[in-house]
């Protein structure tokens, strides 16, 4: 596994005003990269749609019963192989095996997120943390076989100094 050669983070507070930060934050990111990066370019439309999906589930779902001001964090991390999501939020956990999956032909008002989640990405997991965070976890990996994806079970998460950007809204 590669290691991460590059890592950015976010902070916003729960507001669905702020989705169009979020989008804009990650894309900014996107269309900056060169390189060994290009790769990125294919699915930034797809990460796109999941961290906004995912951000939106955190406010609406995580969050809903607590103050708008709690913080919601982004980290996104990049490999030459691989690009990670993580959102953090502080809400009540929930179990995603639990869900049921929307039937072909079923038109549902909400209930999509998880089942799209699993689509855009290559490997989705979400974790209760013991210090009372939730972490769901978004990979797309680069130009690999699908073999190669389904042997690869936990990611490299290093600190890389000089290169990690932070911004908060809200």
């Amino acid at each position: 596994m590669s290691n991460i050669v590059r890592q950015e983070h976010l902070r916003v507070t729960s507001r669905l005003d702020l989705v169009a930060q979020v989008q804009h934050w990650f894309k900014d990111v996107c269309y900056s990269l060169e390189g060994d990066f290009a790769w990125v370019d294919n699915y930034t439309d797809r990460l796109g749609l999941a961290l906004t999906e995912g951000f939106t589930n955190a406010v609406r779902h995580a969050h809903a019963h607590l103050p708008p001001d709690t913080a919601i964090n982004i980290d996104l991390a990049l490999a030459n192989d691989h690009v990670e999501i993580r959102i953090w939020d502080q809400g009540a956990p929930f179990n995603p095996e639990l869900l049921p999956e929307p039937q072909p032909g079923e038109l549902l008002e909400s209930g999509y997120g998880w089942f799209l989640l699993r689509r855009l990405a290559d490997h989705v997991t979400y974790k209760r943390l013991q210090d009372g965070r939730n972490c769901l976890s978004i990979v797309k990996y680069g130009a690999c076989s699908a073999y190669e994806i389904s042997k690869r079970s936990s990611l490299s998460w290093q600190k890389v100094p000089d290169r990690r950007t932070h911004q908060s809204y809200g």
